[in-house]
């Protein structure tokens, strides 16, 4: 989630309030975040502590929607290659097209 927000290991130490050693241990699974810690992940990266933690939440009556511009915002890579602006801009208009030509 880090690199999809293209953030530094830095930054999110900083904002988590942690040592960059500390992300990097995360990262490379030599150590796992406190409790506390996971509340803050969550709140950076303003999604639930259950899903960071893998755990597959059940949403009932979910209403949530993403713009497409958001969806494309938050898109980096396909198939392991990184998509780079043009690429995004070229996809967001294929699937806007498509969607205001749909009888």
């Amino acid at each position: 989630m880090r690199k999809q927000k293209r953030m530094s290991q830095t930054e999110l130490a900083k904002s988590a309030g942690v040592s960059q050693t500390t992300v990097t241990a995360w990262e490379t699974g030599k150590a796992e975040p406190s409790s506390s810690a996971v509340a803050k992940l969550a709140d950076i990266f303003n999604v639930t502590t259950d899903y960071l933690l893998g755990r597959n939440v059940k949403e009932e009556n979910s209403t949530d929607t993403k713009d497409l511009a958001e969806i494309m915002d938050s898109i980096m890579t396909y198939n392991g290659k990184e998509l780079n602006q043009h690429d995004k801009d070229v996809v967001e208009g294929l699937i806007s097209a498509y969607l205001n030509n749909k009888a």
